[in-house]
């Protein structure tokens, strides 16, 4: 992936990231308050299994290519 490329892809993860706060404040807010109490094991299965998704859609999409 080439700079631009680079670039796209931050700037579709800050999109995605804004669509919560701004479609749903409330929900947003005490999704973040609920984060907050999960423990640091079960925050960082959340973390792996993003990330994993995040991998299996890229593989997802390089295969289509």
């Amino acid at each position: 992936m080439n700079g631009s490329g680079w670039l796209t892809a931050v700037a579709l993860v800050l999109v995605i990231e804004g669509v919560l706060p701004f479609a749903a404040p409330a929900l947003w807010r005490d999704t973040f308050r609920r984060m907050g109490e999960l423990t640091d094991g079960q925050l960082r299965f959340i973390g792996a299994a993003s990330m994993l998704g995040g991998l299996f859609v890229l593989w997802l999409v390089s295969s289509a290519n």
